[in-house]
This record gives structure tokens, C-alpha cells and sequence, in this order.
């Protein structure tokens, strides 16, 4: 079965031959212009996804996936919440994963995701997503205790399956229609420690913060390795991770929408085209409408 998608080229696709090393990736992106010239390229962006969107609902022949990852403070909400603004509701879906309920760890690991896949001509959101039980639970291996697994080990091996599970099922889903696009925010240290500081400096963000959040700061390392083996292990031409600069965030949100109009524009969407049979049918209702006298 033909896959009929290729990642669209970007200075921040991840390498598809599993060389990807997070130290190549950059936090901040090079290209000059203020926040006022990154909202205005923006609105441009999100005004094209808004009309390639109802195109590719009515074509309804695929299905869009995005996958956001990133350390806490990164911006993915508001990314999601920019890039997607245009975007008509009934089309779109947004998806956040955190700790599994007592019945999904009565599943498989994919099994909570698998089920808020979006359906064609829609865009499906995983904000966090199946890559959690790559990235925080191999930070913290303590977790596979609470997951009911006849086996289990924290082992190179171990980690390396699982992630093989995560890629062969993105080849189905592309195989059937499904578009891939996982995107890594990637935050500097530093970036996230000035964030977690305005949060706390500001009542209305405090909601944000959670102690938890800085023990987690504490693993940094430990997350950046994961981060690194899961994006080497799959990102794939069918299934691609751009590793996006977040240490701003105008810009950030910029690069992710641009990668999402340009994938979307490459798609082989039309609007669906009325069959000649019926042509004669629909001039005859036509008429009928226009003859049609007003209530008076």
C-alpha cells in the first residue's frame, strides 16, 4: 500500500536515518524580525490553514495527526491554541494525555491514544501523547510497576520496543491516510526557568505551576536523552518529528504553522465534484428555487 506523504523539508526536520542528536538542535531560531513581524507572518499562516482545512474536511479521504511533546513551559497550549485558531471547530480535535486511568492500564500502552485517533477530514491534537511511556516513564521506570505487564525491564532493549510499537503503528496509520506530523518544542533550561519565574510572579499564571514541575526541572538531562532515542528511533519520512525552537515564542508558533500549511498544501485534496448524472437534477432544483415565490 502506497504512502502518500513525505515530510516537508524545514531546517528543523529531525534526520529519518536515526541520527538525530538533541545537541544539533537548535532553541532559538535565526531569522530576524520582532514579535509584531511573527504574528503578522502568523495571521498569514493561520488564514491558509483555516481554507485548506475545509478542503481537506470535505475531500474527507485523510486524516491529520499532530503530535506536541516538549518540557514543561515550552508552549504548547498556546501553540496549539495559535496555530489551530482558524480552524473551524466541527473539523478538529485536541487530545491531552496525562496520568492513565485504572482502565487504560487495563489496555496496552497505545490503547488510550489509539482510541482519540481522528477520523478522515479531520485534524486530530495530541497534546502529550503515546510518547510519554518513552519519555516520562523511562525517566521514571518506577511507573511500569502500576502498569499490570506480565514483563517488564528498564533496558535499552525494553525502551527500544516499545518505541518500534510507536513507529509501526504511525506506518499503519500513513499506509491508511493518516498524516503524521509530531513536533518537539524545544525549550532551552534557561527559558524554562524564566517562564516558571514569571508564573509565579504573576496571580493570573500561578494556576499554571506545579511543584512537581520543578522536580521534574531536576531530570533535565535524563529527559534530553529520551527525548534523543525516541525522536532517532521515529522520526520517518511518513511519520516526521521537527525539533522546533521554543525559546521564543511568536516564532515558534510560526514554524509550526508553516510546516502545517505546507503539508496540507501538498496533499491531494479537491473539493468533491458533483457526478454528471446528477448535473441535470441539480440545474432543475436551481430553477425551482429561483422560481419560487416569496411568503407574503
Amino acid at each position: 500500500m502506497t504512502i502518500q506523504f513525505e515530510a516537508i523539508d524545514s531546517p528543523y526536520l529531525a534526520p529519518t536515518d536515526g541520527s538525530f542528536r538533541i545537541a544539533d538542535a537548535p532553541t532559538r531560531h535565526d531569522e530576524e524580525g520582532g514579535k509584531k513581524y511573527w504574528r503578522k507572518r502568523l495571521r498569514g499562516e493561520v488564514k491558509t490553514i483555516a481554507e485548506l482545512q475545509r478542503k481537506f474536511y470535505a475531500h474527507d479521504r485523510f486524516s491529520m495527526l499532530l503530535v506536541f511533546q516538549a518540557m514543561d513551559a515550552a508552549g504548547k497550549d498556546s501553540t496549539i491554541r495559535n496555530v489551530l485558531s482558524g480552524v473551524n471547530p466541527a473539523g478538529c480535535d485536541v487530545h491531552s494525555f496525562k496520568r492513565p486511568s485504572s482502565t487504560e492500564l487495563d489496555h496496552d500502552f497505545l490503547w488510550r491514544t489509539t482510541r482519540a485517533l481522528p477520523e478522515r477530514g479531520r485534524i486530530g491534537v495530541f497534546n502529550r501523547s503515546q510518547y510519554e511511556e518513552v519519555l516520562v516513564v523511562r525517566v521514571h521506570p518506577g511507573i511500569l510497576d502500576n502498569q499490570k505487564l506480565p514483563h517488564h525491564e528498564d533496558s535499552d532493549a525494553y525502551w527500544s520496543a516499545r518505541m518500534a510499537s510507536i513507529a509501526d503503528q504511525e506506518k499503519h496509520l500513513a499506509r491508511n491516510g493518516t498524516v503524521v506530523l509530531k513536533f518537539f518544542l524545544n525549550v532551552s533550561k534557561e527559558a524554562q526557568r524564566q517562564r516558571f519565574i514569571d508564573r509565579l510572579d504573576n496571580p493570573s499564571k500561578q494556576w499554571k505551576f506545579e511543584p512537581n514541575d520543578l522536580r521534574e526541572r531536576g531530570y533535565w538531562d535524563d529527559y534530553m536523552k529520551a527525548y534523543e532515542s525516541a525522536i532517532a528511533a521515529t522520526s520517518k519520512p511518513w511519520a516526521p518529528w521537527y525539533a522546533i525552537p521554543a525559546d521564543d515564542k511568536p516564532t515558534m508558533r510560526f514554524l509550526v504553522a508553516d510546516i502545517v500549511r505546507r503539508t496540507l498544501e501538498a496533499l491531494p485534496i479537491t473539493y468533491p465534484s458533483v457526478d454528471a448524472e446528477d448535473a441535470p437534477e441539480f440545474a432543475r432544483l436551481r430553477e425551482q428555487l429561483v422560481n419560487e415565490k416569496p411568503n407574503t
